[in-house]
């Protein structure tokens, strides 16, 4: 997985490619998090439109991301998921543990809604 970031109206947006499969994965995104948490950032959405392929772990990361944000007092939404891993987001029941958006620009102006 490759990771990188851009600004969108004061919402950090993480672009995300490849596969996300935990391992290596994990680590490099539980970083990039924490590393926006501590300068402050906590309006995250990670744009998953180049993620071609996720397993298990690669949901347990998101879920993580999503803890760590919360429980700094952020949120992270999701955007621009491709159609299998909506089919596996919706299977596992976590399309209702997201907020998801079909674009990046959607999930960025949601924040200030």
């Amino acid at each position: 997985m490759e990771i990188s970031k851009r600004t969108i109206d004061g919402v950090v947006v993480l672009d995300l490619s490849g596969k996300i499969m935990g391992g290596p994965d994990a680590s490099a995104f539980n970083d990039e998090l924490h590393q926006l948490v501590e300068a402050g950032e906590k309006k995250i959405v990670a744009d998953l439109s180049r993620v071609n392929w996720m397993n298990s772990s690669g949901l347990g990361i998101l879920i993580s991301a999503l803890t760590t944000m919360r429980n700094a007092g952020g949120e992270m939404k999701i955007a621009a998921v491709t159609d299998s891993i909506k089919r596996l987001m919706t299977i596992t029941k976590l399309v209702n543990v997201f907020d998801m958006y079909d674009t990046v620009d959607q999930a960025a102006a949601s924040f200030n809604e």
